[in-house]
C-alpha cells in the first residue's frame, strides 16, 4: 500500500508538471486540458460549497487527482491503495478535521456546540453518532467498493487460468468498469461528500 500511494504521488506529480509547464498565453493541447479541469474542479467548488468558499479548490482538485490516480491502479497492474482501509481511513479523518475545524472557524464556539443540541437537547447523543458516522461511512464506501473490485478481478484471473483466448479478453471490460469507471465515481463521490460536509458546516443556520 505505501509503495503504490509513492507511486500514485509520482503519477500526479508528473501530470501536474506536464500540465504546467511552458504556459503560454496562447495555450497548447496540455494547456488547454489542463484549464479545462481546472474550470470544472471551480464550477463544482462553487456549486457545492458556494462562491465565497473558492479557497478550498486546490485541495478539493489535489484530493481528486489522488484519488483517480490511486483507484485506478488497477489499470496498470498495480493494487489499488484505496483497497487497504488505512488509506481512505486516512482521508476521511482529514476530511472529519476539516470539518470540525471550519465548523468552528464558521459558526463560532458557540454555535459549534450549539450543532450538537440541534433540533432538540435530547438528539445530544445522536448527534454526537452521526458526526462520528460521517468519516466510518466515507471510509467503507470508497474502501469496500475498491476492495470488491480487486476481488472480483483476482477471481477472474485464477477462473481462466489457462485459457489464454479468454483471458487476454474477458478482464478487459471487467478493468474497465471496476477499475476506471468505479474508481472514477468513487473519488468523484468521496470529494462531493467532503466539500458538502465542510459547507453545510460552515454555513451559519
Amino acid at each position: 500500500t505505501i509503495v503504490n500511494t509513492w507511486i500514485t504521488m509520482a503519477i500526479a506529480f508528473v501530470v501536474c508538471f506536464l500540465f504546467t509547464r511552458n504556459l503560454k498565453k496562447h495555450p497548447g493541447k496540455l494547456q488547454v486540458i489542463g484549464e479545462m479541469i481546472i474550470n470544472a474542479i471551480d464550477n463544482l467548488v462553487a456549486g457545492n460549497m458556494g462562491k465565497d468558499k473558492m479557497f478550498f479548490a486546490p485541495y478539493i482538485l489535489s484530493l481528486m487527482m489522488f484519488l483517480v490516480f490511486a483507484n485506478t491502479c488497477g489499470m496498470y497492474d498495480l493494487r489499488a491503495p484505496t483497497a487497504d482501509i488505512s488509506f481512505p481511513l486516512t482521508l476521511a479523518l482529514i476530511t472529519f478535521v476539516l470539518i470540525e475545524v471550519f465548523t468552528w472557524k464558521g459558526r463560532g464556539p458557540k454555535g459549534y456546540f450549539k450543532e450538537y443540541i440541534e433540533p432538540f437537547p435530547f438528539m445530544f447523543p445522536i448527534n454526537i453518532i452521526e458526526k462520528l458516522s460521517r468519516p466510518v461511512s466515507m471510509t467503507f464506501r470508497i474502501f469496500g467498493n475498491l476492495l470488491g473490485g480487486v476481488i472480483i478481478m483476482i477471481l477472474s484471473y485464477e477462473g481462466l487460468t489457462g485459457l489464454m483466448g479468454l483471458a487476454l479478453f474477458i478482464p478487459i471490460p471487467l478493468h474497465f468498469y471496476l477499475d476506471l469507471f468505479v474508481g472514477c465515481i468513487q473519488a468523484f463521490i468521496f470529494t462531493t461528500l467532503t466539500m458538502v460536509f465542510i459547507a453545510r458546516g460552515m454555513d451559519v443556520e
